[in-house]
């Protein structure tokens, strides 16, 4: 089954503890899991534009993000794994689980079935 990570990091971490030796290292081990189906790191969020539509049509855009938080969307992974208690193990293992940030995890919808 397929899950996506998505990578929240920490916007108020002033010294992280990981590197990005570790974001290698864990590349490396998803790759090398055959679990890999695919993943990005997001350029920096001051590139980010929201769009949104009102009812009537009319469109919106904003520089930013549209949400006020402390932690930033910074990248994701999409893996095919066994089941969910497999997918929450490999979100731990994820350097974004540290230094404040959070790993949420979703299956993906499977439409063809």
């Amino acid at each position: 089954m397929k899950y996506l990570m998505l990578i929240h990091a920490a916007t108020d971490v002033t010294e992280p503890e990981c590197t990005p030796e570790d974001w290698m290292a864990y590349d490396k081990q998803v790759r090398d899991a055959g679990i890999f189906v695919s993943g990005e790191s997001l350029a920096d969020l001051v590139t980010a534009t929201t769009v949104q539509v009102d009812r009537q049509g009319k469109r919106a855009v904003t520089d930013g993000p549209f949400a006020e938080t402390r932690e930033v969307l910074g990248g994701f992974y999409v893996i095919d794994v066994p089941d969910l208690d497999v997918a929450l193990d490999w979100a731990a293992r994820c350097p974004g689980s540290r230094d404040g940030g959070a790993i949420v995890v979703r299956p993906i919808a499977d439409f063809d079935n």
